[in-house]
């Protein structure tokens, strides 16, 4: 049991107070005004501190391209074959990595990793916690999303062997036959278990990993850069009717009427980094802001490796030094990241009955002289300065 004394605290849904909280059995058990404190608690005085939910970072590849490596540490892409929606991270995450502890460090909580964009399908995506020995128990949701790319990188990763997909159209080609084989497959599945004599299926990992998709159950986590990419996923998703998540979305301020005309969620990033192909030609921190402005519900990533990951507040900062309301810069690393992954009944708010991710800091996050005094992760110190 932890009681966190006397801190400012920012619950990000329910407004700043000054108070407490109350910690037991790995979720929060109260938060108020001059709370009891139980005899049996470890006492944390927040005083002059500033009390944040942990951060969420809505897109990353971490633990699978491990720190400092090469080839043997890269198990982010399978570039043999462009559909390939049945990979999970789960079995490609090292939480030995140091960039774990580098996260927790700058406090990020909780993180989605997903695999690389080189395919047009690239896998399942997960959401876990950032501390832990074994990723099976640092698991918040899996799948919370199935990967999708288009664009220049899985242009360049097959065109260039001769492959398909060459092109933009090869692209939107093979994601339309896969969700249309993928709905035949529901189709005989139900009718299977509606009539008995109809045969079942022949078992199709591929397929079987694109129906929580066709349910609606998770949405498509979209990479595209490019405003005409994004609107080929749109079209896609509006034909099947499928959700989405539009995720780097590095034009998105060129088209924001339409995108807030289309309403769907948008995770912009990673805008720390260089202009380092064509595609990004765009870049700018004024993305988030003007998303925002719209009436977007937009999270911030840092696409770690791209950008280190603990940089995620510094890339917040950023954003609102470019227009974005501070505010929603911070739902952008909170709140919204859990409504996107759908984790939301459990982190990126500051609420009774939520895990007890919780971070102290010295000063405002967003400022680059702040420090993390304490990450707590599931009820436990992870992390103490």
């Amino acid at each position: 049991m932890i009681f966190i004394k006397n801190g400012t605290i920012n619950t990000i849904t329910n407004g700043i107070i000054k108070g407490d909280i109350l910690i037991e059995n790995k979720k929060i058990k109260a938060i108020g005004e001059s709370l009891e404190v139980p005899q049996d608690a470890k006492i944390i005085d927040a005083e002059g501190k500033l009390v944040f939910p942990g951060f969420i970072d809505a897109h990353t590849h971490l633990g699978l391209w491990e720190d400092g490596m090469g080839f043997e540490g890269a198990d982010g892409n399978e570039e043999t074959d462009p559909i390939t929606p049945h990979l999970n991270p789960i079995d490609g995450i090292n939480p030995m990595d140091n960039t774990f502890k580098e996260a927790r460090e700058g406090g990020i909580t909780s993180v989605c990793t997903t695999p690389g964009s080189a395919n047009v399908m690239g896998g399942e995506c997960i959401a876990i916690k950032t501390y832990g020995k074994r990723i099976d128990k640092m698991v918040i949701k899996n799948p919370v999303a199935s990967k999708i790319a288009f664009g220049e990188n899985p242009k360049s990763c097959y065109g260039r062997d001769e492959k398909m997909p060459q092109t933009r159209m090869a692209i939107a080609a093979l994601l339309r036959e896969q969700l249309k084989k993928a709905e035949e497959y529901l189709e005989q599945i139900e009718l299977y278990m509606e009539h008995e004599e109809h045969d079942k299926p022949e078992y199709d990992m591929k397929m079987e990993c694109l129906l929580p998709v066709l349910r609606g159950e998770i949405p498509f986590k979209v990479h595209a850069h490019r405003a005409d990419d994004i609107f080929t996923a749109i079209r896609i998703a509006k034909e099947f009717d499928i959700k989405l998540t539009l995720d780097h979305c590095t034009e998105g301020h060129l088209i924001a009427d339409e995108l807030a005309e289309e309403g769907y969620p948008v995770v912009v990033g990673p805008s720390l980094s260089e202009r380092s192909k064509i595609e990004l030609r765009n870049l700018t921190f004024d993305t988030p802001g003007i998303l925002s402005n719209e009436g977007l519900q937009v999270s911030l990533m840092t696409d770690h490796p791209v950008i280190p990951v603990q940089y995620l507040p510094v890339c917040a900062g950023i954003a609102v030094k470019y227009g974005m309301k501070k505010e929603k810069a911070l739902e952008a690393i909170t709140i919204n990241p859990a409504k996107t992954l759908g984790i939301e009944k459990r982190v990126g708010s500051l609420e009774v009955g939520k895990d007890a991710d919780i971070v102290i800091w010295d000063n405002d996050p967003f400022e680059l002289q702040s420090n993390v005094l304490i990450t707590i992760i599931d009820g436990k110190i992870v992390y103490e300065r």
